[in-house]
């Protein structure tokens, strides 16, 4: 810093520019360590071309506000139910879905992460999650990997391998030197997928997800506190918006999570977009200052990825 004030005072600028050149140097850091990211609380009905229309209206406001990623929430185009997947499942990447995915990315230059749609390949089911580029190419797909079977007596039953198949691979890719991975609802509770993502490099986790009105008021904001907090990266949850009229009615409550564990925020109930600037500088100084992962002690315990990356 001092030889940058002696180089100033030597080519003659003055103190009041100086403070300008350096209000500007940050200006640009910023810039260049921030991704501004939209997430989607949408409301989910029975009619799936208007569901598909609502996302991509929604993408569209997104890039409008300068985002450079949009989420949408699990099963955005489809009523959340085993009886509603056969219906709705279609093929990636030729179905109206995707097909209209891939043009809102495109159209609008963005990072579109399809929520999840039911994708049928063969005879098989699965809940995928499908991540577009701003040339409209699909990046990747994550398939998710632990289905939705649960049993709380008098309250909920789900199970979701009565027409789904899980999927075996991890899903990642980059924006803006921030690398992301993606999971699926239930995958949030299990803390070694989440760890591997991290030992992977990834800063943010994102999660379309919908809990319901039973599991999300135990465990729907402290899942992701968890996450962020063990794993030092952002967490972003996107639901769809809640509709109590629905067989399956979601929590809603989209949220964002910082590395520190803070809620940064909740969408409530209604359908509604938050745009949020994700500063990658807080990444580095939560892992810096509280250095957990060069101190985890892997002589004695590890978590490790056993299937092959490029795995369906």
């Amino acid at each position: 810093m001092q030889k940058y004030l002696q180089l100033c005072e030597a080519v003659h600028i003055t103190s009041k520019e100086i403070m300008v050149l350096n209000i500007g140097w940050q200006v640009i850091v910023r810039t260049m360590s921030t991704l501004r990211l939209a997430l989607v609380q949408l409301k989910v009905n029975e009619a799936k071309v208007t569901n598909i229309e609502r996302a991509v209206s929604f993408i569209s406001n997104a890039k409008k506000q300068n985002a450079d990623v949009v989420a949408l929430p699990e099963c955005f185009n489809s009523p959340y139910g085993i009886q509603y997947f056969p219906k709705y499942a279609e093929n990636i990447t030729d179905g109206e879905t995707c097909r209209a995915l891939s043009k809102a990315a495109k159209e609008n230059s963005i990072y579109v992460i399809g929520g999840t749609i039911p994708e049928r390949d063969g005879d098989k089911l699965y809940n995928t999650c499908t991540v577009w580029g701003p040339d409209g190419a699909l990046i990747t797909k994550h398939r998710k990997v632990h289905l939705f079977d649960i049993d709380i007596p008098n309250k909920i039953t789900f199970r979701e391998s009565d027409s789904l198949s899980p999927g075996n691979a991890l899903s990642m890719f980059e924006v803006k030197d921030c690398k992301i991975g993606i999971g699926i609802c239930y995958d949030i509770r299990f803390e070694e997928m989440a760890r591997i993502y991290r030992n992977k490099g990834c800063q943010m986790l994102i999660y379309p997800a919908a809990f319901n009105m039973t599991t999300g008021p135990l465990h729907w904001s402290l899942l992701q506190r968890s996450r962020a907090n063990d794993n030092q990266l952002y967490v972003a949850c996107i639901s769809p918006a809640r509709v109590p009229s629905a067989s399956y009615v979601a929590w809603g409550h989209t949220q964002l999570t910082n590395p520190w564990g803070k809620i940064l925020h909740d969408l409530d109930t209604d359908e509604s977009m938050v745009i949020a600037d994700i500063d990658m500088n807080v990444v580095e100084e939560v892992r810096a200052q509280i250095p957990t992962f060069s101190q985890r002690r892997t002589d004695l315990y590890d978590t490790v990825w056993k299937k092959n990356e490029n795995s369906s």
